[in-house]
């Protein structure tokens, strides 16, 4: 700050050693206040509302992630901290008025979402910090397939998947023709861009069906997030390599599509966070601190699902979750996992289960050894069940869906 006058040093000694010293230290203040000021007003710029080259000191606006590509942005992007997934229904006519109505919404989906996604004409997303971080996901339900009469070489496990015991699924949150999922950096763009998607499906003749949203929690850049038991949630996902062979389509026009599975899993997060932590540890067969396999040291280590303890008890127990989601009960299969977390209502919250498969058979697989001897099982209750078959990308100057019409 600048020296008051009244608190100036006097000058009364000033020809001698200490006036001299005096002098030099109230210099010395001054400048050392100057280039304080010079500093913070460096870093943090001037907020003076109207100030000819006044800077906020903010870091540059992130750059926007691009809607066009050969895989929907959705799944190749980093996870955003905020989703909504939304579902439609398309009223049955014939095929061919069927087909024409998907195509007119596919068509008018790419122009809103590769829109919203950049320099956008929406003023409702033209906000100071540059374009919105969105990225998006769509795909078709099977009802809808079948009736599009379309040659989409699926795998046999695409329907709609089989009860499982202990669900308990609310109709009206599951299924769907048509299912699109919006993730973004903050909730304000989630409800914009639902909004013209939405306005853009009924202009096509389909009508909203159920919409859910969900959230991640604050997580550093390539750590996996934690769902609302507090465990990591996504360890096992596949590299490229496996994805290739497990997630995506054969090669040919459903190279780069894949079908999505999603759960919406109430918990009972008291309910569990009442174990010991230890007794939590057992229950997943992982560690609730850093994520490593009981049989480990670090997250990303296999679980070695043959070790004993001198007792010949198994260290991951034979009801431990991550043994009976393990890989190697599937031949090595893997799904990619991109869940997300909920909280609708006081006793009601839980896990967005969303997985990515070549074929969904998988999970049947996997759901019928959970619901059989799962130790989660006391916690947890599915109440929302659909699949879809999720599009390949669109390249830039394509619409989402070209490859069904060819």
């Amino acid at each position: 700050m600048p020296t008051e006058p009244e608190n100036a040093p006097s000058n009364r000694s000033a020809g001698s050693g200490v006036g001299r010293r005096r002098a030099l230290l109230a210099a010395g203040a001054v400048l050392a206040a100057g280039v304080g000021a010079t500093v913070g007003e460096a870093v943090g710029g001037d907020r003076t509302p109207g100030r000819a080259g006044a800077t906020t000191g903010a870091p540059p606006p992130e750059a926007p992630i691009p809607f066009h590509g050969a895989r929907q942005a959705g799944l190749t992007a980093p996870q955003l901290p905020a989703t909504k997934l939304l579902a439609f229904d398309l009223p049955p006519t014939s095929a061919a008025t069927d087909r024409e109505a998907v195509r007119t919404l596919l068509a008018a989906w790419t122009s809103t979402l590769a829109a919203a996604a950049g320099p956008t004409p929406d003023p409702r997303l033209r906000t100071d910090g540059g374009a919105p971080r969105l990225t998006s996901l769509v795909g078709l339900g099977p009802a809808l397939t079948t009736r599009l009469a379309l040659a989409l070489a699926l795998p046999a496990g695409f329907a709609d998947l089989p009860p499982f015991p202990g669900d308990r699924l609310d109709p009206a949150r599951s299924g769907g023709d048509l299912l699109l999922q919006l993730c973004a950096a903050d909730h304000w763009t989630l409800a914009v861009v639902a909004e013209l998607a939405t306005t853009a499906a009924r202009k096509a003749g389909a009508t909203p069906r159920w919409a859910q949203t969900g959230f991640l929690p604050r997580t550093a850049p390539g750590a996996t997030p934690r769902n609302l038991l507090g465990f990591k949630d996504g360890t096992a996902n596949p590299d490229e390599d496996a994805a290739r062979q497990w997630v995506w389509g054969p090669a040919g026009p459903h190279e780069n599509a894949t079908v999505l599975v999603y759960r919406r899993i109430r918990m009972d997060t008291a309910a569990f966070a009442a174990l010991p932590e230890e007794k939590q540890n057992l229950v997943m067969g992982r560690r609730a601190g850093d994520g490593a396999p009981l049989t480990g040291t670090a997250e990303h280590d296999e679980p070695d699902l043959y070790a004993k303890h001198p007792d010949g008890a198994y260290v991951i127990p034979a009801t431990a979750h991550v043994r009976l989601t393990g890989p190697r009960l599937d031949g090595g299969a893997r799904m990619l996992r991109r869940g997300y977390s909920y909280d609708d209502a006081p006793g009601d919250s839980g896990l967005l289960f969303c997985a990515f498969m070549r074929d969904p058979g998988q999970f049947t697989r996997v759901q019928n050894r959970l619901a059989e001897r799962d130790a989660l099982n006391p916690f947890v209750e599915h109440t929302a069940s659909a699949v879809a078959y999720v599009l390949p990308g669109a390249p830039e100057g394509t619409t989402l869906g070209d490859h069904l019409w060819a």
